[in-house]
């Protein structure tokens, strides 16, 4: 039995897996708040919203168990569950382990003309849906410019590892640009990066990296922390797993 009524649009017809359109579609829901955190939902029920058979709905659900955005209970059902406070922690204590070495990297690359020309080409879409507020382009175009850093350190499994832990907060990043800093703030963090890699400076693309991963992190936090009214502080949480 699910807690509450589900409004979906039926997908439309799509040339690839259903699975993956199901994923899309229940992101997308849970983005614009017709699914939300903690409510419980069933798979007959998201079926039939969806119009498509059990089996692709059940397996995107378990990809998204896989990542932690949902968890299965009873009776077919499941919930949407957010991160919480130390798991959010962890994930920016491996993103900071993995992406301020694939920074320096970035920043000593052999074609620095092509990594500088892709860089502003990504901020620029980024600039383009932060203007508009569309947050859903801005997050998919933030996301791709931290793979073109991790691509140019030529790291493919720290390039899987990132996407895979961004999965997991990308819909709290979202709902820190509503609470705490615009899309701009947020493109503005990365500006001093995407400098300091054009410019070929390691050093300081390191610290620009740091800052704007450690602030987007601790935000978070502060966030999960809200949500669960917890006495606890950011700073006790971050400096036990940072």
């Amino acid at each position: 039995m699910a807690d509450e009524a589900l409004e979906l649009e039926p997908l439309t017809p799509f040339p690839g897996r259903r699975m993956e359109q199901a994923i899309a579609a229940v992101r997308a829901a849970i983005d614009d708040g017709r699914m939300k955190p903690g409510v419980k939902y069933s798979v007959y029920q998201l079926a039939e919203g969806l119009g498509i058979s059990r089996t692709p709905v059940r397996d995107a659900l378990l990809r998204l168990e896989e990542v932690g955005l949902i968890k299965f209970e009873a009776r077919q059902g499941f919930r949407i569950l957010l991160p919480q406070p130390k798991e959010i922690a962890e994930i920016f204590a491996v993103r900071l382990a993995l992406e301020l070495p694939a920074v320096r990297k970035a920043a000593t690359a052999p074609d620095p003309a092509a990594l500088s020309d892709a860089l502003l080409h990504q901020q620029r879409l980024m600039r383009d849906a932060a203007a508009i507020g569309n947050e859903h382009e801005f997050a998919h175009h933030d996301l791709g410019l931290h793979d073109l850093i991790l691509d140019a350190a030529d790291n493919s499994r720290a390039r899987a590892i990132v996407k895979t832990l961004r999965e997991t907060t990308r819909l709290l990043g979202a709902n820190t640009a509503d609470k705490t800093r615009t899309l701009t703030d947020i493109d503005d963090e990365h500006t001093p990066v995407i400098d300091a890699i054009i410019a070929g400076q390691p050093d300081e693309a390191e610290a620009a990296m740091r800052k704007h991963l450690e602030n987007t992190g601790r935000l978070l936090v502060a966030q999960a922390l809200r949500t669960e009214a917890s006495d606890r502080s950011v700073d006790e949480i971050w400096s036990a797993v940072v």
